[in-house]
């Protein structure tokens, strides 16, 4: 099946406590590469990530983006400094004795000295062990964010497809008139070898049988016919992965190259006018499918 390597997904998912937002980005890469940016908090689930992602993608330098926003109040706790407040009770009292200051020390007092409360956040689990509940969350970003991946990869793979149908037909065309092309120039060849060998004096044509086996035998030289068998056959194999249900980039970028070495044998054998030509035609339209298949998954 032939899906792109490039693509992009954002997915939010929230939960009463948290919003998890995770983007996936993908490019072309010669293998599968994951890398993930998280929150510390979340390495933990590293593995996970990159277990899912395996499931689903099978080449592509993939980016991973979790950031987590907690949505709830958290819990605080409120410290009071004990031994400071014993501190200014004593002073107090001591101006109180010397007449300085008159009265109790009260609660609003208590609120109007300096750093003798203090009001903070729950520290959290010292362990670094995220919330099964967070956790999940995560999860479920990620998935959706993925699949949504997938969706984009498997629609830009199909505008793949179709330009690389296109110039298949192209590149087939072009084989059927390197065929003709190579057989007429054979023809061509023969007969202006028998042209020739007609022409010799008598006494250098005693072995007609000879003579016309080696006419044979160079005429031979310049068949392709094999190579020929063999492109086609790439080409039919190529259609073969193409329609199949498994990830081909890495098998199609392997039949460009097996093509190409035919096409530069068909290129060095055949005979007749115009065959040139075709043969760097061919190579053009070959290397734009490879530049193509570069994308494919």
């Amino acid at each position: 099946m032939i899906r792109s390597m490039t693509g992009f997904a954002a997915v939010t998912h929230e939960s009463p406590d948290a919003r998890a937002h995770v983007t996936v980005k993908s490019v072309n890469h010669r293998f599968l590469d994951v890398a993930i940016k998280a929150p510390a908090a979340l390495s933990a689930l590293d593995s996970r990530v990159k277990a899912l992602v395996q499931q689903r993608l099978a080449r592509g330098r993939v980016e991973i983006g979790i950031t987590l926003e907690y949505t709830a109040t958290p819990a605080r706790e409120v410290r009071l400094d004990e031994a400071l407040l014993a501190q200014v009770a004593g002073a107090l009292d001591g101006a109180r004795e010397k007449g300085l200051v008159a009265g109790a020390l009260t609660p609003a007092d208590v609120f109007r000295i300096p750093q003798i409360l203090e009001i903070r956040a729950v520290a959290a689990d010292p362990s670094g062990t995220v919330p099964d509940g967070l956790a999940a969350l995560v999860d479920e970003a990620l998935a959706a964010a993925v699949d949504a991946l997938v969706v984009m990869r498997a629609t830009e793979g199909r505008f793949l497809a179709a330009d690389l149908d296109g110039r298949l037909v192209t590149l087939t065309g072009q084989v059927d008139t390197l065929t003709r092309l190579a057989r007429e120039g054979q023809a061509a060849l023969e007969a202006r070898l028998r042209d020739r060998i007609d022409g010799l004096p008598a006494d250098l044509r005693s072995d007609p049988a000879a003579l016309a086996q080696e006419v044979v035998r160079f005429v031979a030289r310049s068949d392709v016919d094999e190579e020929v068998t063999r492109l086609r056959g790439h080409l039919e194999h190529w259609r073969g992965l193409a329609d199949a249900d498994e990830p081909c980039g890495r098998k199609l970028d392997f039949l460009v190259q097996e093509m190409n070495r035919e096409i530069n044998t068909i290129g060095s054998k055949a005979e007749g006018a115009g065959t040139a030509e075709t043969v760097i035609a061919a190579k053009a339209e070959l290397e734009r499918i490879r530049e193509q298949v570069q994308n494919v998954e």
